[in-house]
C-alpha cells in the first residue's frame, strides 16, 4: 500500500477500499504517511466526497487508532451530548447535572473554544480549582458517585483524529462533511456512550450556515452512530442569535448555575429541557420529568456534587473583567437582529476566546446581552456590554459589532424570532 494511489484514487472520484481507508489512517497517526500527503488526501475528500460506506470506514480506522471506554460496570444507562458548536452555547453545564439527576449517567467529553466558537471547558475553567483533565479512572469515578462528568477528552482516543482535526483547521479542509462527522463520531463512539444526542447549529454563528448542509451533516452523523450500535438523534437547533445573555467564559458559567435555580433565559431553558428529553429517551428513561428536576432542586446538587468532584468550589465569586463598555440603542424600535457571528468575533476579540490552540483566554471577558430579537428597545438604553481585562481590546471588538444589529423603528409588525428547534432527525 502507498499514499500516493490512494491520494490518486480520491482525486479522481473513485472510491477507497476498507484497506486503503485503515492503512492510511493507520499510517498517519503513526507518521508514516506526511502532513502534506495526509492534506492532499483531506482536500480531495473535501472536493469528491465520501460515501456511507467509506465514511463509516474512516470512522472505524479514526476509533482503532486509540482506546475505546467501557461504562459497563455502571448501573445506569449512558448518554451524551455533542453540541456542533455556536456562541452563547452554554448548554452542556445545566445539562448534563439535570440528565444525571434524572437517572443517567452523562460522560461529557468536552472541547475548548477557538475562534468565535466557546469551549466548555474554558467556561468551567474560570471556576476556582476546577479541573478538566483526568485520568479514566477519575473519571470513572466522578461518573459513579455523581452521575455527570465533564472533562477533557484523553490522548488515547482517537489520537488519529487529533492530528487531522489539527491538520485540517489550517489546510482549509475544515468544511468537508464526511470529514466533521467521522472526526465528531470517532470521538464518541470510542468514548463508549450508550446513546449520544446531537445538537446540530444552524445559522451565522454556527459551522452549518443552512439548514440544508446541517440536515446532510446531522443525516450522516445519526446514520454513524446507527452504524457503530450507538442509539442516535440530531436536533437541528438556531443560531442566528447568540443563546442566552451572555458570551465568555465566567458570563456563562453565571447564567448556567442561574438556570440551575430555576431561572435564567427563556431559550437556554427550552433548548436544555428539550435536549434532556431527547437523552433520557434515547437512554431508556421514560418517566423522568426534566423540568421538575430543574425546579426543585435536584439538578442544582448534582451540579455542585460534579464541580466539587473535580476541584472545583461551587460556592466561590466566579472572575470579573476589570473594564467594561456599554453599547446603547441607537434607536428606539423593536430589535429584529442580533447576529451570533458579530457577538462571537466581539467576545474572541475581549479575550474570551483564542485564535490558536496554545493561546490563553480571559476568564472575565466577553458580551452580555440586554435584549434579544422580538424585544422593544428605547434610544440610548444599553444594548450590549463588552467586558475585558485589556481595555485596548474594546476599539476591535466594537468594530466587529457595527452592523451586527437592526433596530426596526416602525414597530416590526408581525416579528417572530427563530424557533430554537429547526428539525430532529433520527
Amino acid at each position: 500500500m502507498d499514499v500516493i494511489s490512494v491520494i490518486r484514487t480520491k482525486r479522481d472520484r473513485g472510491v477507497l477500499s476498507d484497506d486503503q481507508i485503515d492503512w492510511v489512517i493507520d499510517a498517519y497517526t503513526r507518521g508514516e504517511v506526511a502532513d502534506e500527503q495526509m492534506s492532499a488526501l483531506a482536500m480531495a475528500i473535501l472536493l469528491n466526497g465520501m460515501t456511507r460506506a467509506e465514511i463509516a470506514r474512516w470512522t472505524a480506522a479514526m476509533i482503532n487508532s486509540g482506546e475505546r471506554m467501557n461504562f459497563s460496570a455502571l448501573t445506569r444507562p449512558t448518554a451524551d451530548k455533542h453540541s456542533t458548536g455556536g456562541v452563547g452555547d452554554k448548554i452542556t453545564l445545566p445539562l448534563a447535572p439535570l440528565v444525571a439527576a434524572c437517572g443517567a449517567a452523562v460522560p461529557q467529553l468536552s472541547g475548548r473554544g477557538l475562534g468565535h466558537t466557546g469551549g466548555t471547558l474554558d467556561k468551567l475553567e474560570s471556576i476556582p480549582g476546577w479541573r478538566a483533565l483526568l485520568s479514566n479512572a477519575e473519571m470513572l469515578d466522578v461518573l459513579d458517585t455523581t452521575g455527570a462528568v465533564i472533562c477533557a477528552a484523553g490522548d488515547g482516543l482517537a489520537p488519529a483524529d487529533k492530528k487531522l482535526y489539527a491538520l485540517r483547521d489550517v489546510t482549509g479542509t475544515v468544511e468537508a462533511i464526511p470529514l466533521i462527522a467521522s472526526s465528531i463520531m470517532s470521538k464518541k463512539i470510542a468514548e463508549g456512550t450508550g446513546s449520544l444526542v446531537l445538537d446540530v447549529k444552524v445559522g451565522s454563528g454556527a459551522f452549518m450556515k443552512n439548514i440544508d448542509d446541517a440536515r446532510e451533516l446531522a443525516s450522516t452523523m445519526v446514520g454513524l452512530g446507527t452504524d457503530h450500535g450507538v442509539k442516535t438523534v440530531a436536533l437541528l437547533t438556531d443560531m442566528a442569535t447568540p443563546l442566552g445573555l451572555t458570551a465568555g467564559n465566567a458570563l456563562e458559567v453565571r447564567e448556567s448555575v442561574e438556570v440551575l435555580a430555576g431561572g435564567g433565559p427563556a431559550d437556554v431553558v427550552e433548548l436544555t429541557l428539550a435536549l434532556a428529553r431527547e437523552m433520557l429517551d434515547a437512554a431508556g428513561i421514560k418517566d423522568a420529568d426534566p423540568a421538575k428536576a430543574l425546579a426543585d432542586g435536584s439538578a442544582m446538587d448534582v451540579w455542585r456534587r460534579m464541580i466539587a468532584a473535580q476541584g472545583g468550589d461551587p460556592d466561590a465569586t466566579l472572575p470579573t473583567a476589570r473594564e467594561q463598555h456599554v453599547i446603547t440603542a441607537p434607536a428606539s424600535g423593536t430589535l429584529t437582529r442580533l447576529d451570533a457571528y458579530d457577538v462571537g468575533v466581539a467576545a474572541w476579540r475581549l479575550g474570551a476566546g483564542r485564535a490558536r490552540k496554545e493561546d490563553p483566554v480571559q476568564a472575565g471577558a466577553g458580551v452580555e446581552l440586554h435584549a434579544k430579537p422580538g424585544e422593544r428597545v428605547t434610544e440610548g438604553q444599553p444594548l450590549l456590554t463588552l467586558h475585558t481585562d485589556t481595555p485596548e481590546r474594546f476599539e476591535y471588538a466594537i468594530k466587529s459589532l457595527q452592523g451586527a444589529y437592526d433596530i426596526d423603528t416602525q414597530g416590526a409588525n408581525g416579528f417572530t424570532p427563530n424557533p430554537i428547534v429547526l428539525d430532529r432527525i433520527a
